[in-house]
């Protein structure tokens, strides 16, 4: 078979055959020239192609065959080292078991500060006042403290009305009673050093702003009668702007049963008058005292 494939090139011919038998060469020519030495060429050449195919396919069959046995070691080396890279697994076991999930949530929630998601609020630094400002800031202060020495009462005479106060025995002991409001004050006068009681408290604890604390002591300063008498006072109703006003109502109305001499002036500064200016009652259809709804036209 290979014979009869060499042979059909042959009968074809080269090109340079084909070139000779179109130039008119004798058919007895054409075989004796070109066919005997290339069908010896072919011949010839033949077993080195075949030898060539067998080798590369007893090479290709070599090395798969090669590669695998190569492999094969390669594989089965990590199934050898297996159970050294398993050797470190167990100090792991050794640590701490991971807390429950709810221990977890409830350690995350008090790491969280309160507040930390909010941004920082930007503290703006002191602006300078200007002259204008300075000024209006203290006509304010000024104003502000005129009106309470209105209020208490420092505006008149600032000596004493009684120069020289009246001794008290041992067991005497004056009591009286004062209002302002809804507010009513008991109050007992008796010999002491100045302590004043209210409800059984003191007076900085009671009324812990120094201007009600005035107020409450005004007829004693006053009169000078403060550091003389210990004042006990039982006081209820109303708010504590009213209770001090009653107290001091109730204090003033005790010092003239102790000396009547103190009465004219006391009630000159206006300290035995019962304030009887309260809260005006709301009107029916009105929305307060005298505040009307919005009138719709529609």
């Amino acid at each position: 078979m290979q014979d009869d494939e060499q042979q059909k090139p042959g009968e074809e011919g080269t090109p340079e055959e084909q070139q000779a038998a179109e130039q008119g060469a004798p058919e007895e020519a054409r075989p004796s020239e070109g066919g005997s030495p290339e069908r010896g060429a072919t011949d010839e050449e033949a077993p080195p192609a075949e030898e060539a195919l067998a080798e590369d396919a007893a090479s290709e069959d070599d090395t798969p065959a090669e590669e695998a046995a190569e492999e094969a070691p390669a594989e089965e080396a990590p199934a050898k080292e297996a159970p050294a890279e398993e050797a470190p697994a167990e100090p792991a076991a050794e640590q701490p078991a991971k807390p429950a999930e709810g221990e977890g949530k409830k350690t995350k929630k008090e790491e969280v500060v309160p507040g930390a998601e909010l941004d920082p609020i930007a503290i703006e630094p002191e602006r300078k006042l200007d002259a204008e400002e300075r000024a209006r800031q203290e006509a304010e202060e000024e104003e502000r403290a005129r009106r309470e020495r209105e209020l208490i009462g420092e505006g008149d005479e600032e000596a004493p009305l009684a120069a020289q106060p009246a001794k008290l025995s041992g067991d005497a002991s004056y009591s009286a009673t004062g209002k302002r409001k809804s507010s009513i004050a008991r109050v007992i006068l008796r010999p002491g050093e100045g302590n004043i009681e209210i409800n059984k408290r003191k007076l900085e604890e009671y009324f812990p702003r120094a201007y009600l604390q005035t107020v409450a002591k005004q007829p004693l300063v006053q009169s000078g009668y403060e550091g003389n008498v210990d004042v006990r006072i039982r006081v209820h109703g109303g708010g504590i702007s009213g209770q001090a006003a009653a107290v001091r109502h109730g204090i003033a109305r005790a010092l003239t049963e102790v000396d009547p001499a103190l009465r004219p002036e006391l009630k000159r500064r206006g300290m035995l008058t019962r304030d009887a200016r309260v809260k005006e009652r709301r009107k029916a259809g009105l929305k307060k005292a005298r505040k009307k709804p919005q009138f719709s036209k529609r």
